[in-house]
């Protein structure tokens, strides 16, 4: 069997990280697609692997959190009989954590939307930092105890409550949010600071996301068939979101990386050196 060289490899991932599907992706660089799915494999363990090594004793200051849709092998309507209640089989849904400050994202969750995996995200999260923090969560109650088990005392918890204005009528209503009219911030423990309460930036994260990952894109056929290449998937893209690609807001003094302004490294990563992991 021919083996790829780091070129090939760095090719292939540098197109799915451009947010093409496998499919599309073997066809652009001209490889099977069962060695694209291998590479995303290897390549997406490697970098879930290193971040968990490297995502410790950071020193983040006020961190927004929030979820993620979508769904795996079928959409939950659709799950076969035999499949239903097994996780991997209808929805699933991706907790993410962003610093506002460097943009780093340093701990997401591939679960339910359920007390149990904002449970284990949470505890994730603080196994990760290495100081008290502000976070702010919107309302969704799930995050009211695990935040709590997680954090004790040593936390300063706000929430972001939104009110929307009735939706719109017609068809696109079903994919048009209602309009959000106020929001109102509230202190849950310690003493936030409810001028920084915002769930802007990992709102604008979820998007990035949607973007970048074929997986995530509504109204294909692109989605994810089995859960542990769309864990894959999702560890590549925040490898990349965090170590390669220039955030735009952290232009000032240089070019950077989130990793780069949260000091977890002092250059932009390559593509190759990501393949390298391996």
């Amino acid at each position: 069997m021919n083996k790829l060289s780091i070129e090939r490899k760095a090719q292939v991932i540098k197109v799915l990280c451009e947010g093409n599907s496998i499919r599309s992706t073997a066809r652009i660089t001209d490889t099977a697609i069962n060695t694209a799915v291998k590479i995303l494999r290897e390549v997406g363990a490697s970098c879930m692997e290193y971040q968990d090594k490297a995502m410790r004793n950071l020193t983040c200051k006020n961190i927004q959190c929030d979820e993620i849709w979508s769904f795996c092998y079928a959409k939950e309507k659709n799950v076969p009989e035999d499949k239903k209640g097994q996780f991997g089989y209808g929805d699933v849904w991706t907790f993410t954590a962003v610093d506002s400050d460097t943009k780093l994202v340093p701990s997401w969750y591939v679960g339910l939307r359920d007390p149990e995996s904002a449970f284990e995200f949470m505890n994730d999260l603080s196994r990760r930092l290495a100081n008290r923090v502000q976070i702010t969560t919107d309302s969704h109650r799930v995050y009211l105890n695990a935040i709590e088990d997680a954090f004790g005392a040593d936390i300063d918890y706000a929430i972001l409550v939104k009110h929307y204005g009735k939706p719109d009528q017609g068809y696109d209503s079903k994919y048009s949010p209602a309009q959000c009219i106020s929001a109102e911030a509230k202190r849950v423990s310690g003493y936030p600071d409810l001028s920084k309460t915002s769930t802007s930036y990992v709102e604008r994260q979820n998007l990035t996301m949607r973007m970048n990952m074929r997986r995530f894109t509504r109204l294909t056929n692109g989605f994810s068939k089995k859960i542990e290449n769309h864990m894959f998937a999702v560890a590549l893209y925040f490898m990349h979101y965090n170590f390669v690609r220039e955030h735009k807001s952290l232009a000032t003094p240089y070019p950077r990386t989130p990793a780069m302004a949260a000091g977890l490294t002092d250059h932009i990563w390559t593509i190759e050196e990501i393949v390298n992991l391996i």
